[in-house]
């Protein structure tokens, strides 16, 4: 169970590290409340996981998810480059995010 928690509290970082850039510096409402909200959950979450799970492999899988797939959206929704090297760098993240998964014991 805490690793669905974790994956969930992964999936709603992407929500509001992506959502940031909709609140235009936090002056537009409703992506503001939003945000706010996923940013909430996102951490309540990753708390609960945490509870059990060993705080660096939560921590690294959290922001692991976040970083990757706010990359990938990145690319999608604002057209942001796309590079071999970048490319490589979201592929050693995904690696590492299975690695801390498969290595803490849980």
């Amino acid at each position: 169970m805490a690793w669905t928690l974790l994956v969930i509290a992964g999936l709603l970082e992407v929500g509001w590290a992506i959502g940031l850039k909709y609140t235009e510096g936090f002056t537009r409402p409703v992506p503001t409340a939003l945000t706010l909200l996923s940013m909430i959950a996102s951490m309540g979450l990753l708390g609960l996981a945490a509870k059990t799970l060993p705080i660096g492999t939560a921590y690294g899988v959290w922001v692991g998810i976040g970083a990757v797939g706010a990359a990938i959206l990145g690319i999608v929704l604002f057209h942001e480059s796309v590079t071999p090297a970048r490319v490589a760098f979201m592929i050693l993240m995904i690696v590492s995010i299975i690695g801390l998964k498969a290595t803490s014991g849980h």
